[in-house]
């Protein structure tokens, strides 16, 4: 066989469901094989928009999204998606064509190198020099980008090499079992956590990643103790569970910041340093920090963990609740009752430009617990990560590591296709639309049907944020808009225009039960953002 159907073999091999890519002339060899492959390509329109597919596959998942372009500009296309994943240690597998190996000693067309290029956004890098490794990188690229801490490898594959013929197999996959916590760790955290007068739990996406949703509420429960969680791990706990206390991230002094400064001892559980900078969060850096996870914790001045429980997340948390002493009383109930008070504030304005707050309550109201948002980066996203209730794991997707804007179209078609008895809605602002908007003919093409709901404030929304904060006057942030309903309809999708305030929730509700893609522009109020900050400013902890 060729090296080319050998490469298809062992994706199949990896259980690859689907390939996101752009075909080319330096992968025509790979391209011809998946023909007669059980893997469905999906044509994108954009090689970002392929590896943000890739990317939110890997998410929602825990299976490694594959992506593939040509070389050169093709594979240089894919870079903002990867590095999103690596960053966000989403799994994902990229794969690039590249020029025949007589050309790659010199200057040549189109020729870069890859493998340099991809190295420091990825865990792991290969070239495809000879036909008989194809087997080990492919396996070597595939468990890497699925274990712990999970994210991205890339393959560069030669055009000459994928023609060359190869008698070789798949390599036999197998799934390495995360390793048991060690006893002396188990008690040196439920002894802190006995002793704690106030204890507050942060929980990542790590415990997501883990599969250890279940034991989280369970600890959090079982030993009476708040949780808070970051941006990418809305969800870990339901929103109605009576320890939780929404989410962690702001970057200001938010209702969550008042738990952490009443807080002896702070339980990390599958946190990610990139997901919430510590010292925003522990900026005295003089409370006992206990770190679950799967690995060690990295170094941070003002991340130093007293105990690290290394391990299998779901096992550590019921191993330490077990013989720790739980607490009593409820000292932080008010942050979770002032939060809630806040997200109803403004549930029957109608006004329009609308409140973030009240997009929020009416896209909640819309959309069903299992259903899933899918949301951009900007403004926007610090409402959705604030306000946005969720009661399930995966259901609010949120870019917060590498944090890229242009994420939740492409990220709606991946979960769309992963999940079709779902309604999915990607919660964008105009501009991170526009940067992948061209991917609604690619879910019009495959017959997806999902909401795009566009925050229209005709600029870039979160720096105009910061640069009042800061400076008090805005520099270069306004745009204009093309008329997103006739933008829209010329690619066959519906286009609807929210006029007052009462129309958001039945337009909603009626493109949630279309079944095509629709496209719902929202002008909304940013005003509401400094008046945020400043409200949060003058806030008085209500404990």
């Amino acid at each position: 066989m060729k090296a080319a159907e050998l490469f298809v073999k062992c994706l199949e091999n990896e259980g690859v469901e689907y390939i996101f890519g752009i075909p080319g002339e330096e992968n025509l060899e790979v391209m011809d094989a998946l023909l007669d492959s059980k893997i469905k390509f999906i044509t994108t329109r954009h090689e970002q928009g392929a590896a943000f597919m890739a990317d939110v596959y890997g998410r929602l998942t825990g299976k490694a999204g594959v992506c593939l372009a040509t070389l050169g500009p093709g594979a240089t296309n894919l870079i903002t998606g990867v590095a999103d994943a690596n960053m966000d240690h989403a799994p994902l597998v990229a794969i690039a064509g590249q020029a025949s190996t007589h050309r790659l000693h010199k200057e040549s067309h189109q020729v870069l190198d890859l493998a340099q290029l991809f190295q420091p956004i990825s865990k792991y890098v290969s070239r495809l020099l000879e036909p008989e490794i194809i087997p080990e990188v492919v396996r070597k690229a595939f468990k890497l980008a699925q274990t712990a801490k999970s994210g991205a490898c890339f393959i560069e594959f030669p055009e000459n090499i994928a023609d060359m013929d190869i008698d070789s197999e798949p390599l036999g996959v197998r799934v390495p079992v995360a390793p048991e916590p060690a006893t002396d760790r188990v008690e040196a955290a439920a002894e802190i956590i006995s002793a704690a007068k106030h204890p507050i739990i942060l929980a990542g996406n790590g415990v997501i990643r883990n599969k250890a949703t279940k034991e989280l509420a369970e600890f959090a429960e079982k030993l009476n103790i708040p949780v808070t969680n970051t941006f990418m791990a809305k969800g870990v706990i339901p929103f109605k569970h009576p320890m939780a206390l929404g989410t962690a991230g702001l970057q200001a002094n938010d209702y969550i910041s008042c738990g952490f400064n009443k807080a002896d001892v702070i339980i990390c559980v599958g946190f990610d340093l990139v997901e919430y900078h510590p010292y925003l969060w522990h900026p005295t850096r003089d409370r006992t920090l206990i770190h679950i996870d799967q690995l060690p914790a990295e170094v941070d001045a003002y991340y130093s963990a007293q105990v690290g429980v290394n391990g299998d997340i779901r096992h550590s948390l019921p191993r330490i609740s077990a013989i720790a002493k739980p607490h009593k009383g409820d000292t932080m109930r008010p942050l979770r009752e002032s939060l809630i008070e806040d997200m109803n504030h403004h549930k029957d304005d109608e006004t329009v430009p609308m409140k973030p707050q009240k997009i929020i309550w009416d896209l909640r109201t819309a959309m069903a617990n299992e259903d899933i948002a899918i949301s951009d980066v900007g403004a926007h996203k610090m409402w959705m990560a604030r306000m946005f209730r969720c009661e399930q794991p995966n259901t609010c997707i949120i870019s917060n590591g590498f944090a890229s804007m242009g994420i939740a179209v492409p990220g709606a078609i991946a979960a769309k296709l992963i999940y079709p008895e779902k309604k999915v809605v990607a919660v964008t602002g105009d501009a991170g639309f526009m940067m992948n908007s061209q991917e609604i003919e690619t879910a019009i093409r495959l017959k997806l049907p999902l909401v795009i709901l566009i925050w229209n404030d005709c600029g870039y929304g979160l720096i105009e944020w910061k640069q009042m904060s800061r400076f008090g006057r805005p520099s270069h942030v306004d745009f204009t808009n093309p008329d997103f309903v006739k933008y829209a309809e010329s690619f066959g999708a519906k286009g609807y225009r929210i006029n007052k305030g009462s129309e958001l929730l039945p337009t909603l509700e009626k493109a949630l039960a279309d079944n095509t893609v629709s496209v719902i522009d929202c002008p909304v109020d940013y005003s509401e953002n400094m008046k945020l900050t400043g409200r949060l400013g003058e806030m008085v902890c209500p404990i």
